[in-house]
């Protein structure tokens, strides 16, 4: 399957699996009335192999993006993310390490709020990927943790971004924002 027919397809298994026309209140506390769980596809066989792909393939495509030698995802969304991405790039031969931010540290047995990292150079060039991106300050909150734990991060990729502030939120922060789509690939504009 060629770049294109993987986007399409991830595509149409988000619009199957993840997208519902309902009332929800989001992480960031807003109410809306669709939701995105793209989880429901992203731990599917086929959608854990496609977005392993075609987060790679995003990843390599942006100059700064592409000097990335660990991904980050928090927990729990964008745990999945990393690992698909980590285990394509190893089997095309780019390997990408997985990182995992956590909310708050343990209380109990490392106390680690970055897990995955202890292996990789201070400085390490990392990429935030998340999953559905609303006002941006989940992501924005993993990338002062994963600062503080000493790595360089190098911007933020999204699966979705709802066109709710994430992009101007990463712009403010002065930090490199992309998503795959927005929520005009799900919802006619103007609706």
């Amino acid at each position: 399957m060629n770049p294109v027919a993987r986007r399409d397809r991830l595509l149409e298994l988000l619009r199957a699996r993840s997208f519902s026309r309902r009332r929800v209140v989001l992480a960031s506390g807003r109410e809306s009335d669709f939701f995105i769980d793209c989880k429901q596809t992203v731990l599917l066989a086929e959608g854990h192999v496609l977005i392993g792909h075609v987060m790679h393939e995003a990843l390599a495509s942006f100059a700064s993006f592409g000097a990335a030698v660990a991904v980050a995802g928090v927990e729990l969304g964008g745990c999945s993310l990393v690992s698909a991405v980590a285990m394509h790039s190893f089997q095309v031969g780019f390997p990408v390490d997985a990182l995992f931010v956590r909310k708050a540290a343990k209380d109990h047995g490392s106390k680690r709020l970055v897990e995955g990292g202890d292996t990789l150079p201070p400085q390490s060039k990392v990429v935030v990927l998340e999953d559905t991106a609303t006002t941006g300050g989940s992501a924005l909150r993993a990338v002062g943790t994963l600062r503080e734990a000493g790595f360089d991060v190098l911007g933020v990729l999204a699966i979705v971004d709802r066109l709710e502030g994430a992009a101007e939120s990463m712009q403010s922060a002065q930090m490199p924002f992309h998503a795959l789509y927005t929520r005009h690939d799900f919802i006619s504009p103007g609706t």
